[in-house]
Parts: structure tokens; sequence; C-alpha cells
């Protein structure tokens, strides 16, 4: 049996998981999904990495899990607890002396993003829906609009340098038709920070809601291939 640390992106909290949570349970593993601290302006990074690690306590086996933001907290985590397997989904990948709000222009996102759009024929704006929940089935999409917080700015604006990435197997999942972090962008990424081939899914940016069966497929295969 595994434990899966589930971490959830930005302007969120653990429900993005609830499709994945119970299929993981159904298969014999400890899930732990804490809410992170999206919505308060007095943490930063630290602190949602904090709330992981407090999450996982003394707990073995951990498969860790980041969507999006959550990427920039797998190193702080993996510095703090064991970790036996980091998994990035649709996720951030930080580089070494990089803050979460350089991260930005350092891999080129805004271009990316709006080259996307104009290949989709789709203004390149911040409208949540077609960014985000294009791919979601409707009731899920629907019940989402309970589950948005307003994401604080902290973890952007302070000056805080990542460290290495650690020495942990990692894995990335990117969604084929992810609006908001491209699929040819996160591929970039992910070579030249991690020397990764991300595995693709057909999925938009939040595969937890759009895509959970697939994607807990994917989880169990890299943890098999762990021998965990």
């Amino acid at each position: 049996m595994a434990t899966y640390v589930l971490l959830h992106g930005a302007g969120s909290d653990s429900w993005y998981w609830h499709r994945v949570a119970p299929l993981l349970r159904e298969r014999g593993h400890e899930v732990v999904a804490p809410d992170l601290p999206c919505d308060d302006d007095g943490a930063g990074i630290d602190d949602y990495a904090k709330a992981a690690v407090d999450a996982i306590g003394d707990r073995t086996n951990v498969i860790l899990v980041a969507q999006s933001m959550a990427g920039f907290t797998v190193p702080l985590v993996c510095e703090a607890v064991p970790v036996d397997l980091a998994v990035l989904v649709a996720a951030m990948t930080p580089r070494e002396g990089e803050s979460p709000g350089e991260w930005w222009e350092n891999t080129g996102h805004a271009e990316a993003k709006r080259q996307q759009a104009e290949r989709d024929g789709r203004p390149d704006d911040f409208d949540p829906i077609a960014l985000f929940l294009h791919d979601v089935p409707p009731d899920v999409a629907a019940e989402s609009a309970n589950h948005v917080r307003q994401q604080s700015g902290t973890p952007f604006s302070e000056p805080r340098p990542m460290p290495a990435w650690p020495d942990v197997p990692t894995r990335f999942v990117l969604g084929r038709d992810d609006r908001f972090f491209p699929a040819d962008f996160q591929r970039r990424v992910a070579k030249e920070r991690l020397w990764l081939t991300p595995d693709e899914i057909d999925s938009g940016h939040l595969p937890a809601l759009s895509r959970p069966q697939e994607l807990v497929e994917r989880l169990e295969s890299y943890r098999s291939a762990a021998g965990l």
C-alpha cells in the first residue's frame, strides 16, 4: 500500500481530487489531500509546503502528486520528509534559484499561451471556463464554482529561490488539450529543466476532474514501476 499525497493548484481546494481519491482508495492506498493556504495573504510557498508536510506526518511509501502551482512545493516537501516518487500533473516546474513569480517570464509562458489561443481561434484572455473547464463534465464544472478560492499573490511576489530538484524519481503528466500550459510548452520546459519526456493524456489543465480514471491508471503504473 502506498500513501498518495495529492496537492491541488492555485485558487482551489482539495475537492479538486474528489474524483481521483476514491479510485485510489478502492485500490487499497491511503490518500492525503490537504487544503493549501491559497487565500491567505500571509502564506508564502514555504507555508504551502508546510501544509503538505504536516498532512504527511510520519507516513511512508509517499507518492507526492502536484497539480499546476503545487509543482513549486515539491522540492520543499522533499527536503522535509522522505518521498519515494514525485508526479507532476500539468504542473509548474521550478528551476534552482527561481522564485514562483519569476517562472512565468523565465519560461516564456505568456507567449506560449497566446500562441495556443491563436491556434485554437480563441481570445487570449483569462476566461476560466475556456481555459480550465472546457473538457470537464458540466455537472462537475458547475460544482467547481463552490470550490474557487481567491489566490493570494504572496507566493508570486516573495523573493523565494527554489532549491535544486530533489533526487527523487519524477514523472510528468501533461494534457494534450491544456490551454493554460500548452502541451508544446510543457514538453519544452520539462525537457529543459528536468530532462524528462512527459507522458500525455487527452485532457485539459484539470485532468483530475476531466479524466480521473485515466489519471489514476497513470499514477498506478508509475507506482508499480517504482516498486511501491
